[in-house]
Parts: structure tokens; sequence; C-alpha cells
């Protein structure tokens, strides 16, 4: 019997949260991520036609991995098995291995294994898993909400199709609360229950795209409006702002309908600081937090602002930046609004520079223009005698070994070779490193035209 334990018994069902009860058990249930499971659809048809594949599961908390894993193991024909990365170390994975073995040899079975948080695996542990993916032994489907690409190793991940999950839309969270409320025999439609467009607008956008913290805090606002008690025949409850801010234990902004105000407020602050407004900037910040701003929002928003807005013009913003969000998370409210503070007033009298991001830009538009380019043979790694007969690190110069710590070589693909993607300005510490990269961009073109 594997975890999801399907068939259980309605009276066992009743004890689960709203969010696991109202879990989709097919496709057609499924909401959001249509360029996933829509008519047509890769995923669509490996599921139709019980053709399931090894795949990376990747996408924010809430949209849908674990669910999709369900539904493949409710539909599928061969042996399902569920796995936690964070519980389970490489005695288990052999374990797994045997019974995927027996499966195939007692029962003609393939198996799949669904890893919940693949990205936990240490090396070995993925390493032990390698070799029966690309036996076929075992179809792997890891979900994951880090970056596989820096979280998986690459003979696994060249083995997987990695699938990518986008965050639920407000439309998508909206469906999933309204058949919550209408579902009478998963959700809390017995219960008969509504929503004023006010509370749904700011339920929806506190769950910022997670289908999961939208039904938590559906179920427990409802418990809040109805007492824990059954409602009589027709009789209907409504959800008020207040039993939502109960539940959520934070006091609900004053928004409109469709969350203007919330982004009117984090407009003002950010666009307070880069036009170097102290005083603007940290009214704002004031009003958001008395409204009930999440504070940790708005410090993610400043640790953006001092890449974006600053960048190398002042290097310690970012540092100012990450300390403020750590200090508040360590003294919490109210004393920490004041860390929050202190790194509005010096973003915003810091010198401002916007050349990072300008040139982050550049980047993106080569990298998706020329894709992925080779790197040059004398700037790899060359860690085996092999790599190094093939020519990896030769003619690498070290540039410790040259004066002023400085050689002229090149560094980009052979393609990009000359191109320029960091302009820096003459303002704060990026006036030293203009002058800097000036000195050496001009000894690099003296030496290519051999003077």
């Amino acid at each position: 019997m594997d975890l999801f334990e399907y068939g259980a018994e309605k009276t066992g069902n009743d004890s689960k949260p709203l969010a696991e009860k109202m879990r989709p058990i097919n496709l057609d249930e499924f909401a959001g991520q249509e360029h996933v499971v829509a008519e047509g659809t890769l995923i669509r048809h490996a599921f139709e036609k019980d053709q399931v594949f090894s795949m990376i599961l990747w996408g924010p908390p809430g949209c849908g991995k674990t669910t999709l894993a369900r539904i493949i193991a409710r539909e599928t024909s061969s042996y399902f098995m569920h796995f936690s990365a964070v519980l389970s170390g490489v005695k288990e994975i052999r374990a797994v291995i045997e019974e995927a073995k027996n499966q195939l040899k007692l029962f003609r079975k393939k198996t799949i294994l669904f890893v919940d948080e693949i990205h936990r695996f240490n090396k070995a542990q993925q390493d032990a898993f390698l070799y029966h993916v690309e036996s076929g032994l075992i179809t792997l489907i890891g979900a994951t909400t880090e970056n596989p690409s820096f979280e998986v190793i690459a003979p696994l991940l060249s083995r997987c199709r990695v699938i990518t999950l986008k965050t639920l839309s407000d439309d998508d969270i909206a469906r999933i609360i309204d058949s919550a409320l209408k579902d009478k025999e998963r959700g809390l439609g017995e219960l008969n229950l509504s929503l004023s467009e006010e509370v749904l607008s700011h339920l929806v956008r506190i769950s910022d795209g997670d289908a999961r913290m939208a039904l938590n805090s559906l179920e427990i606002a409802a418990k809040i409006a109805t007492g824990n008690k059954k409602t009589q025949d027709n009789e209907q409850v409504c959800i008020t702002l207040k039993d939502l801010e109960k539940a959520l234990q934070k006091k609900a902004l004053l928004y409109d309908k469709k969350g203007e105000e919330h982004y009117n407020l984090i407009s003002a602050l950010h666009k307070s600081m880069r036009g170097s407004d102290p005083d603007a900037a940290i009214y704002w910040l004031a009003r958001m937090l008395s409204g009930g701003e999440d504070p940790l929002f708005i410090a993610r928003r400043m640790i953006r602002f001092a890449s974006e807005d600053i960048g190398n013009a002042d290097p310690y913003a970012l540092s100012i930046a990450v300390s403020a969000m750590e200090a508040f998370k360590f003294i919490g409210q109210p004393e920490g609004e004041l860390a929050l503070a202190q790194a509005a007033i010096y973003l915003s009298t810091a010198p401002k520079s916007s050349s990072i991001y300008t040139a982050y830009g550049r980047v993106q538009k080569a990298v998706r223009s020329e894709g992925a380019l080779p790197v040059p043979f004398h700037i790899r790694n060359a860690p085996t005698s092999l790599m190094k007969e093939l020519g990896y690190g030769k003619d690498y110069k070290y540039a410790h070994d040259y004066k002023e710590d400085y050689v002229f070589q090149e560094y980009l693909p052979d393609k990009l070779d000359g191109v320029l993607f960091y302009f820096p300005t003459e303002r704060g510490y990026e006036k030293t490193i203009r002058q800097r990269l000036e000195k050496w961009r001009k000894l690099k073109k003296e030496k290519k035209n051999g003077q």
C-alpha cells in the first residue's frame, strides 16, 4: 500500500484538512496549468495512454506538483511509490529499488516513484537512483520548488523532462475557492457559506497563487463564521472580512476590489526611494505597515531595489537591505519596523544607478538570441588527465602571475568576442569601477591590435 491510500472511507476523510479533501482526483478537476494539462499536451497524452515518463515537476508551493503525482497514482497501471527526500536516505532508497525489482519480477509491473522535495537529496542519494532510472526499472517523478538546474545532478536531469508549473492566477484561486464552497461531498457545501466580493478578493490576494494556503485560510474562516456548528436548512452564513482577519491573524489592508491600492502603495515607496526622497519613502512605508502589509514583502522589494536602482553605485546598499530583513525577522514588530525605516532612508539617500539592471537585461537578450554557446577551452575546468589531453584549460593565464593581477585573455565565447554588457556610471563607487574598467578595456584593445 502506498502513502496515498486511495479508496479511504469518508469517515477517514472527515479529519483531513480542506486542502487535502479538495485535491483534484483527475486532470479535468485540475485548476490552472493549462500549458501542462490541457488537451493535446504531453502530460495529458502520457496520462491517457499510461505512458508516464521520468520528469521533474518544478514550481512554487501550492501550484499542483503533488496533485499531479497523485493523479498519476490513481490512473496508472504501474506500481506507485511515494518517497520523501526530507525523511529518507540511501538505506531507504535501496529498499525502494528492491521493491521495484520484486514488482517487476513477481507482478510484471513497472514502478513509478514520486520523490517529494527532490532538491533535498544530496549527490550520493541522487546517484543511487541514476542507474535504475536509466535502465527503466524506475520511472522517476520528482517535485521541487528549487531550480532543478542547480539542485539536481546533470546525469539525472538529462534523463528526466523538466515540467515547469506556474503560480496559479487569481482567477484559478477564485475558482478553487468557489468549488470548495459549493462541493457538498468534499468541500464546505453543506454549510451554505457565502463570500462577498471584497472578502473573496482579499483571500485571493493574500493566498499569492498558493491553492493550499487559500483553502486552509478559507477552512479556518468558515469555522469562525459558523462557530463550528452546522447551519440550519437554507440558512446562509456570510464569511466576513473580520472572520478572515482572525483566520489569517493579520488585519486586511484597505484595498479596492482588484487590490489596486496594494500596488499603488508599493509603487509609491519604490518611486520615492528611486527619486531620493527619504521623507516620502518612510511615509509610504509607515502607511503600508499600519495597514497590515506583510513587512517581509516590503523588505523583499527593498532588496530588489538595492540591486535594480543602486547597484554598485553603493555596494553596501544590498547589505543594508538584507540586514534590515534579517533584523526584522529577529526582533519582529513593532521594534523591527525601525530597521525597515533605516533601510528605506539609506536606499533613498544612496547614489543611484540602473547599470546592473540594464547590463543583465542585455545579457539575457544575448542568451536568448545566441543560445548555449560553448565555454572556451582555455577557461574550462580540467580536473582529469583526459580533460587536459582534450585541451581543457590549455593556455589559461593565471591573473595573479601578472603585473597588477591583470592579463589580457578572452573570457566570453568566440561569438561574443568584444561585446560589452556593463557600463558603470560616474556616480558613487561606480565611478571607481568605471575607471578600472576603462583602464583594463584599453589594455585589452591594445593587445588585440598588437600594440
